[in-house]
C-alpha cells in the first residue's frame, strides 16, 4: 500500500477534547441534541444509518476514484502549498466525527471549488484558495467538504440507489462526489443537476461543517461570508459560477447557517480569522499562475499582452532597483494570526 495513502487498518483519527466552554454555554449543551451539540464531537454517531458499505469498501471506493482522479489532473506538488492545505484540513478532520483518515491535496484548476471522495481522499482547487480572502473563509469551506464524508452521504446515496434496483442504471442518477469524480474523468457529458447532493445532505453538511469549523478555532461566519460574496458573481459565466453548480447556495442555506451559528456555537471572545502564512501561499500560487503563462500558456487567445517596464539604476540614480520579493517584510506583519475580537458590551 502506497505510503501516502490511508490505511484503513490503522488508527483511526482521535476525537480531540473539545475546548472548555464558559458556564453559560455549558448549560446550554447539556440541553441540545448530540447533533448540536459541540462539545460532543467525535462521539455523537454521525454517519450511522443503513448504508451497505462499510468503511473498508469505503475507503477501497475512494481510493480507487482517487487513482483515476489523479490520472487526469494536475496536482500541485509546491510543498510549501501542500503541507499548509494538508495542516488546515487535518486540524479540521481532528475536530470532527471522521472515521477515516484523509489524505489531502491540492489542484492545479481555477474552479473554484474543493471536493471529498468517500474515506477521505479530499482535494482542493487552486482556485478556491485564491478566491478566499482569508484562512478562515478557505478553512470553512473545507470543513464542509470533510462533513461530506463523516456523514457518509456518498455510500449513503449509493445505498439508496442500491435499494431502488438501479445499481445498473446510468452513472447520473448516482449523485455526490462519486459521480463528479468519475464523470470528470471518464468525461461524461452528465448534467450537472445529477452530481449535487440532496438538499437536507447539504444542510446537514453546512451545520457539521460550521461546528468542526468552530471546534477549530475559525470565525463560523467566514464560511458564510465566503458564500455570499461568491452568490454576487455566481451569475457571471466564470469559475466562480461552476462552485454553485455542486454546491448551490441559496438565500435560504444562509439563512439556516446563520441561524445555526446564533443557537449553537456559543460566542468566544476571539477566532482565527487570517494568517501571513495564508497570504504567502496566496501570493506563490498567483506567482506559480502568472510564471506559467509567461511560459508560454495562452489563455486569452487573441488579446494583446502588455509588458510593464521595472525600474533601473538610471531611475532613481541610486543605482539600485526596484524592491523586489526578498525584501525585508513589512514591520507591521509579525506572522501572527489576525484574530477577529468579539465586541463585549459597555458596563451600564
Amino acid at each position: 500500500m502506497p505510503a501516502n495513502q490511508p490505511d484503513p487498518s490503522a488508527g483511526l483519527p482521535a476525537p480531540k477534547p473539545a475546548t472548555a466552554p464558559s458556564p453559560n454555554a455549558s448549560a446550554q449543551a447539556s440541553t441540545l441534541a448530540p447533533k448540536y451539540n459541540v462539545a460532543l464531537i467525535g462521539q455523537r454517531g454521525v454517519g450511522n444509518g443503513l448504508d451497505f458499505y462499510s468503511i473498508e469498501r469505503e475507503v477501497a471506493l475512494g481510493r480507487q476514484l482517487a487513482h483515476e482522479v489523479e490520472s487526469s489532473a494536475k496536482v500541485i506538488t509546491d510543498p510549501v502549498v501542500t503541507e499548509y492545505v494538508n495542516r488546515i484540513g487535518q486540524n479540521l478532520v481532528r475536530n470532527s466525527d471522521a472515521r477515516v483518515p484523509f489524505v489531502i491535496k491540492v489542484l492545479d484548476t481555477e474552479e473554484v471549488n474543493a471536493f471529498a471522495l468517500p474515506g477521505g481522499f479530499f482535494y482542493v482547487n487552486s482556485g478556491l484558495i485564491l478566491a478566499a480572502d482569508n484562512e478562515a473563509e478557505l478553512a470553512g469551506v473545507m470543513a464542509h467538504e470533510i462533513a461530506h464524508v463523516c456523514a457518509r452521504h456518498a455510500t449513503k446515496n449509493m445505498t439508496r440507489a442500491q435499494i431502488w434496483n438501479m445499481a445498473s442504471v446510468p452513472l447520473i442518477f448516482i449523485g455526490g462526489p462519486v459521480a463528479y469524480a468519475i464523470s470528470e474523468v471518464a468525461g461524461l457529458a452528465v448534467p450537472l443537476g445529477f452530481l449535487k447532493f440532496s438538499r437536507d445532505a447539504e444542510r446537514e453538511a453546512d451545520l457539521l461543517g460550521l461546528e468542526y469549523d468552530y471546534a477549530t478555532g475559525y470565525d463560523p461566519q467566514a464560511f458564510v461570508e465566503f458564500f455570499e460574496k461568491l452568490d454576487i458573481e455566481k451569475k457571471k459565466p466564470n469559475m466562480v459560477a461552476k462552485a454553485f453548480a455542486t454546491h448551490p447556495m441559496n438565500v435560504e442555506r444562509i439563512e439556516a447557517a446563520q441561524d445555526e451559528i446564533r443557537k449553537y456555537l456559543p460566542d468566544r471572545p476571539e477566532y482565527i480569522l487570517d494568517t501571513s502564512e495564508f497570504e504567502s501561499v496566496k501570493a506563490r500560487l498567483l506567482a506559480y499562475d502568472n510564471g506559467r503563462r509567461i511560459g508560454g500558456a495562452k489563455p486569452n487567445a487573441g488579446r494583446p499582452v502588455l509588458l510593464k517596464r521595472t525600474g533601473t539604476s538610471s531611475d532613481s540614480g541610486s543605482g539600485t532597483s526596484t524592491q523586489d520579493s526578498g525584501s525585508a517584510p513589512n514591520p507591521q506583519d509579525d506572522g501572527r494570526p489576525t484574530l477577529k475580537r468579539t465586541p463585549t458590551s459597555s458596563p451600564d
